[in-house]
């Protein structure tokens, strides 16, 4: 239990800055986490990591950087962060058909 706390915790704290981080660095990410979950579940190289990942209740990498920020989004939306991270969140609608 100690070394899933270390090491979700470790994985999980900025994936809200790596929004947009290139393919082959996001594929380093990855590999990390797969082989935390085989170092935790005790699972050989050889096995299948989805069934290890989803045992954990682990999103892949690209899942849980997109889930993260959706939920930054959403608080800000609602009023639930800290006013200048929310300053930067607005609807599309609200500034016209500028990219964010």
């Amino acid at each position: 239990m100690v070394a899933h706390a270390i090491i979700s915790s470790w994985l999980y704290y900025c994936y809200s800055l790596l929004c947009g981080i290139a393919g082959n660095l996001l594929q380093k990410l990855q590999s990390v986490q797969n082989a935390a979950a085989r170092l935790i579940m005790r699972t050989g190289r050889r096995q299948h990591i989805t069934p290890v990942l989803r045992e954990l209740h682990w999103l892949p990498v690209r899942q849980r950087i997109d889930f993260k920020m959706a939920v930054l989004v959403y608080k800000a939306l609602h009023g639930q962060l800290p006013q200048y991270l929310a300053e930067d969140c607005r609807l599309l609608t609200d500034i016209g058909h500028q990219s964010l």
